[in-house]
């Protein structure tokens, strides 16, 4: 069947997304927001009801005229696979269409052992999460994948990735699309938190420029304007962590150089700091847990500085002045409305926190933050995930992609079906 044209997938779509969002669930309603007449609207909602996206429910109450029969998105129609890849361990979920997580797992796993076993673990790990919804291969609409490294997006490829050795140039996509024959998209995990916090429905609050700051083993940022995600030219914009914001050239990072934020202030560099402060005797809580378990954590360091340890507190004092000073240089050339501080680390304390907020407000100019919001991540652990899901449900029914799919009702099996769209679907003038 022939794909239908750009002006009426934009129609398609603009419809469907004032009905996934609750903006409108009936045919008036939608004709009211959208300025389309009823023969238009009965035509549109008409295909979208045969390709098995809309369903009709209960009739509204009259307000003096004839009853409108509602309209619901089939949010259960499909599945979508996601999962978050760090450093040292990954989540995996699987999500409906409407990017609610429904079943969720946390597995330890090392970045480092390359692409193949990590993918076969993660792709295991899916398949018990699909299987345990009564769900099989058939009902996955696309997957969701973020990597702790730089990301070429249009190709879904690692692009010398510093933490990641063995996966340069990795092809994430044809393995994956080969396991599950759906589509699927890959992008840096930071980017998918960042997406995560702009669309989740019910939080509170406008997001507007945001800057969401992963602070973990390493430390990166998703940027976002205007509500919509910023990758840049080639997908890697907003990789803070290999910012140079040292002189000492006895600092290297994974990445080779030397004086990079995340080889100064990320959690594996307070693991190494605390190390140090634990051989030397002048911690004595942390000589105490390396005795025990022979060898000192981010975690372990944190720890040490919330029971009151005084190393371990300027340690962290230190890594927060650090972070803030390379924020407030953001704030000051991006000018962002709110920034989000997500990861393990950013959950060390109040002291952490103060002290980078601290530093951002003393070193920014005054008009940059006059109304600057700077708070914690929302989103828990599902954050990625949920993230992972609206990238997908973007590409879906974007009018690159949503025609190719239309008439059959799922793009399962449509493995082909790649590419970027140029803007959010659903956001496009009818």
């Amino acid at each position: 069947m022939e794909e239908p044209s750009p002006e009426l997938l934009e129609s398609y779509t603009r419809l469907l997304d004032l009905v996934r969002s609750g903006a409108a669930d009936t045919r008036p309603a939608l004709s009211q927001r959208t300025g389309l007449g009823r023969t238009a609207i009965t035509q549109r909602t008409t295909t979208l009801l045969d390709a098995g996206l809309l369903e009709e429910g209960e009739l509204n109450p009259s307000t003096g005229g004839r009853q409108a029969r509602t309209l619901r998105f089939r949010k259960n129609a499909g599945r979508l696979l996601t999962a978050e890849l760090g450093a040292t361990s990954f989540t995996a979920g699987v999500t409906d269409l409407m990017g609610t997580v429904l079943t969720m797992t946390h597995r330890d796993c090392d970045i480092a052992r390359g692409p193949d076993p990590v993918l076969t673990e993660v792709e295991a790990t899916l398949d018990t999460l699909l299987a345990e919804l009564g769900d099989t291969p058939k009902d996955v609409w696309g997957i969701g994948l973020g990597l702790p490294g730089p990301v070429e997006f249009a190709t879904a490829r690692p692009s010398e990735p510093p933490i990641m050795p063995g996966w340069n140039n990795y092809p994430v996509r044809e393995r994956l699309v080969a396991h599950y024959d759906a589509p699927v998209w890959v992008d840096n995990e930071v980017n998918l938190l960042c997406l995560g916090e702009l669309r989740t429905p019910g939080l509170p609050g406008e997001l507007g420029d945001l800057l969401y700051v992963k602070i973990g083993t390493g430390i990166g940022a998703g940027i976002s304007h205007g509500g919509q995600l910023h990758r840049g030219a080639q997908g890697c914009a907003g990789d803070i962590g290999h910012a140079a914001v040292s002189d000492d050239s006895s600092v290297v990072c994974r990445c080779g150089k030397t004086g990079c934020l995340e080889a100064v202030a990320g959690g594996a560099a307070l693991a190494r700091d605390g190390e140090e402060l634990a051989r030397s005797g002048e911690s004595p809580a942390l000589a105490a847990v390396l005795n025990a378990q022979g060898t000192i954590t981010a975690a372990d360091v944190t720890a040490a500085a919330g029971a009151g340890d005084h190393h371990a507190v300027q340690l962290m004092v230190n890594a927060g002045r650090r972070i803030g000073a390379m924020l407030a240089t953001m704030v000051n050339f991006y000018n962002p409305s709110t920034i989000l501080l997500g990861g393990k680390i950013a959950g060390a304390g109040d002291l952490f926190l103060a002290t980078i907020r601290e530093t951002i407000y003393r070193r920014s100019l005054p008009l940059s933050t006059r109304e600057l919001r700077i708070e914690k991540a929302r989103l828990g652990e599902e954050g990625g995930l949920v993230g992972a899901a609206y990238m997908v449900l973007d590409e879906l029914f974007s009018v690159r992609h949503f025609g190719k799919w239309l008439h059959a009702g799922s793009p399962n099996g449509l493995s082909g079906m790649h590419g970027t769209n140029g803007f959010r679907a659903g956001v496009a003038a009818v």
